[in-house]
């Protein structure tokens, strides 16, 4: 299926401990973490709030597990700041990314975002929404950033994330529409596109070869239909453990590999499921996705 050379597996942090909400996890440490992701059978990690800040250290200590650095969050705020800020910040991810060997980074803007918000409701009418001339601004702006990247040998991934000004279907076709397809890439999440009440596969098929990263996310419906009539935020869905590994959940990712073989998908295949780990064992979970991966793709 596919390209054992060209696509690598990875799993976020974020099952160990949680960058929103460090209590969720605080007893785990970054040794632990990417201890516990190698025995689980990875190779690549995203960037988390207890990982060394010293690229140098940071490189060591994955090299010592067999593993590297696939992407890392960049909370943007093209809206809100002034370019020449949002730039500068850009910049400095790029030379620590680039100091570990990465190529990759997920870009999501985080202007106007109530993803962080406890108590606001995910779902509604609560989340901002651009008009004509934040969307020029907008796309003006990432592609600006993709350039950037792109010189540098990076692929600019954009981030869709429940809470912010892309969460839909509608607003990632607008963003993939005003942007250049040489200089921002889509970041396809299975999680929120499910959570946001869109199909995963269906915006796959209009964006398989724009995809530049993928985050393997399932999703416990029993949870997600609870998040609209009770009102819970962003937080308290994944506190509900709305997440969970691909698997677990209610997405089918078995036409999901196929189209992404299909399209000859090269990057990092990425479990990202955020759970509180006092109830969902990191380990545990991390070597569950890794059997189900392995099942699933022979990867």
């Amino acid at each position: 299926m596919f390209d054992k050379e060209k696509v690598y597996l990875g799993i976020a942090p974020i099952g160990w401990c949680n960058d929103d909400m460090p209590e969720l996890g605080a007893e785990n440490t970054f040794r632990q973490t990417v201890s516990e992701m190698a025995l689980a059978g990875f190779t690549g990690t995203e960037i988390g709030n207890k990982y060394p800040s010293d690229p140098a250290e940071l490189k060591w200590e994955l090299d010592l597990r067999g593993m590297r650095v696939a992407s890392r969050w960049f909370s943007s705020f093209i809206l809100t700041q002034p370019m020449e800020k949002v730039e500068a910040d850009f910049l400095r991810e790029l030379d620590f990314l680039s100091a570990v060997g990465a190529n990759r980074i997920n870009v999501s803007e985080q202007s106007y975002s109530i993803q962080g918000q406890m108590d606001t409701p995910v779902l509604g009418n609560r989340k901002h929404v651009m008009d004509q001339g934040e969307w020029d601004r907008f796309n003006e702006g990432l592609n600006h950033l993709g350039d950037l990247a792109g010189k540098r040998g990076f692929k600019l991934c954009f981030h869709h994330h429940m809470g912010t000004v892309v969460q839909t279907a509608q607003e990632t076709d607008r963003m993939l529409a005003g942007t250049d397809s040489d200089k921002v890439f889509l970041c396809y999440d299975t999680g929120h596109f499910t959570f946001a009440g869109e199909d995963p596969l269906a915006m796959l098929k209009k964006y398989a070869k724009r995809v530049g990263h993928v985050h393997l996310k399932d999703m416990r419906r029993a949870v997600v239909d609870r998040v609209a009539p009770e009102g819970m935020s962003f937080l308290q869905a994944v506190r509900q453990g709305a997440f969970t590994v691909p698997g677990d959940g209610c997405v089918d990712f078995d036409p999901i590999f196929a189209l992404l073989s299909e399209a000859g998908y090269e990057g990092w295949l990425l479990v990202e499921a955020e759970q509180d780990p006092a109830k969902a064992n990191p380990l545990a979970y991390a070597i569950k996705a890794r059997q189900y991966i392995r099942e699933h793709t022979g990867l």
